[in-house]
Parts: structure tokens; sequence; C-alpha cells
């Protein structure tokens, strides 16, 4: 059983290797890589933003911090001239607190400093790589577009492709309907020649029909009278149809 199931997932995954293949689109795959890679460039250069301004930040506490500790030691010396040694103390007590923030602070700005040194140079490297796969980009991307026109082309000029194969389907159509109604004009030419077409243009007199059928009978019957008139054979020819008689006015 499970070696059946191997198998399905190992069909399965192929199939869909396939479609996916199929469907991809490697300029679409490369913009969006690249895009992906400017998107973390920025991450990195926001980082770097933040570190700068937590150094900063502590740089101005410390300037601070430096400009108290300065005013503490120039107080313990105003408090000494005045012969006030306890106010001197209680400032040096205070330059001394400040001494340990200083020495803290200073080391958090030193930290800062190597982060941003490290993110600067991290942010170099990512840049440079991000530009050459630009360039490689374009060039994969100028390679896939001329390879697809150069398909086109090959398609196009063997009728593989499937608009080639439409419009050559197309044509035939046209010629096998074209050669159809010629036939039928060659068909239809050849009957009105031969007087087998009904005439669909008459005038559908059936009285005026019986008459010239009855006329052209009798012409007939007087021209064999006449033969055989000429050639003893018969008597006088008979009068057509509308022929006046001797006595007749």
């Amino acid at each position: 059983m499970a070696g059946v199931l191997g198998r399905i997932s190992t069909i399965f995954k192929a199939k869909m290797n396939t479609a996916l293949d199929a469907a991809e689109n490697p300029n679409e795959t490369l913009d969006y890589s690249y895009e992906q890679q400017i998107e973390q460039l920025q991450k990195v250069r926001r980082g770097i933003a933040d570190v700068v301004t937590a150094k900063s930040r502590l740089q101005l506490q410390l300037t601070k911090l430096q400009q108290d500790s300065a005013k503490y030691d120039n107080q313990a010396r105003q408090a000494l001239a005045a012969n006030r040694e306890d106010l001197a103390r209680l400032a040096l007590q205070r330059k001394s607190d400040q001494q340990s923030q200083l020495t803290s602070m200073q080391a958090q700005i030193e930290t800062l400093e190597a982060q941003q040194q490290q993110l600067q140079a991290g942010e170099q490297r990512l840049a440079a790589k991000i530009e050459s796969f630009k360039t490689r980009k374009e060039t994969i991307k100028a390679q896939y577009t001329a390879a697809q026109a150069q398909v086109r082309i090959s398609e196009a000029a063997s009728g593989l492709s499937e608009e080639m194969a439409d419009v050559n389907a197309a044509i035939q159509r046209a010629e096998d309907k074209t050669q159809a109604m010629q036939a039928r004009a060659n068909a239809i030419g050849e009957l009105s020649a031969a007087g087998t077409l009904p005439d669909v243009l008459g005038t559908g007199d059936d009285l005026q029909t019986q008459l010239d059928q009855l006329s052209a009978g009798s012409s007939v019957d007087a021209e064999l009278a006449a033969l055989k008139a000429q050639l003893g054979q018969g008597a006088e020819p008979p009068k057509q149809i509308g022929e006046k008689t001797g006595g007749g006015q």
C-alpha cells in the first residue's frame, strides 16, 4: 500500500511540476525575484537608519551627561573654596553616579557603531549583488524574448502554432466553399445550355403556354406536309393557326 501511495505521490508531483513549468513565465519570475531583493535591501537600509537614530539619541544623552559631570565637578570646586566640604562631597557623589552612566552609554554607542558598520557593509554587498542580478535578469529576459520570437517565427513558418492552424483551417474552409460554389455555377450553366433548367422568370400564364405549344406543333406539321408535297407524298399542307383561308375576309 505504501508503495502505491508513493507512486501516486510521485506522479502527482511530476504532473504539478509540469503544470507549473507550463504556467511559469521566466520574465515575470525574474522581475518578482528582483522586487523581493529590492524589498530586502530596503529593510536593511531601514535597519541602518534605526541604528543610526538610536546611536544619535545616545550620543545626545552622552553629551548631556558629560555636561552634567563637568557641572558637578565645578560645583565641588566652588564648595571647597567656600569651605563647604559636605556640598563638595555631594557634588562629587553625583559626578561619580554620572560617570557610571557615561561608561555604560559609551559602551552602547560603540556597540551601535559596530552594528552600523556591519549593516552598512552588508548593505553594500547586497546592493552590489542586486545590481549584478539586475544585469543578469535583463540579459536573460532579452534572450528569452528573442527565443520566444524565434519560436513563433518558426511555428508560423511551419504552421505548427495554434494561430496558424486556425488561419490554415479558415483558408481551407474558404477554398472548399469557393470550389462548391464554382461547381454549382458550372452545373447551372450546363443545365441552362441544355435547356433542362426550368424558367423561374416566366410569367406563369398557362393559356399562353398552351397556345405557344400548339403554334409550334402546327408549324412543324405544316413544314412536314410541305416536304411531302414537294416529294409528291402528301396532300396540301395544313394551314397554320391564324393563317387566312382562300375566300375569307
